[in-house]
């Protein structure tokens, strides 16, 4: 499978920060997709049927959790690996996230670009064969 085929979807509400995950994930190959609320990510994940999915936790309408919890209660979503990035960083919300089905829980103001970028290619690699 290339990369062009490879579908990611961003859940964030911070416009600039998915514009900057939108651009450096679509230079590097892959078809990227973007939501800015909760309600309308469910709706796209279910739509697109994204091979991984950055979730923010702070969301309006539905927050990151309820995202979360809904796309792993949902047969033909429940397979899609969630990784969230979110500024909430206590050992609560990371756990709670991790217990939920996320494959892993970066917080935004610690980690770079270049990191969640090389995250996403990992887990990536994991679950889409040929990548």
């Amino acid at each position: 499978m290339e990369k062009r085929d490879i579908k990611i979807l961003i859940v964030e509400d911070d416009v600039m920060l998915n514009k900057i995950y939108q651009t450096k994930l679509g230079l590097l190959g892959y078809s990227v997709y973007s939501s800015y609320d909760g309600d309308e990510g469910l709706k796209k994940a279910d739509d697109l049927m994204p091979d991984l999915i950055l979730l923010d936790l702070m969301l309006p309408k539905k927050n990151g959790f309820e995202v979360l919890e809904t796309l792993k209660q949902n047969l033909k979503l429940n397979h899609i690996p969630v990784i969230i990035l979110s500024n909430l960083g206590q050992e609560a919300d990371i756990s709670k996230a991790m217990q939920l089905g996320a494959v892993d829980f970066l917080v935004k103001s610690n980690v770079k670009l270049e990191s969640v970028i090389s995250k996403v290619e990992d887990i990536l690699q994991k679950n889409v064969k040929g990548v």
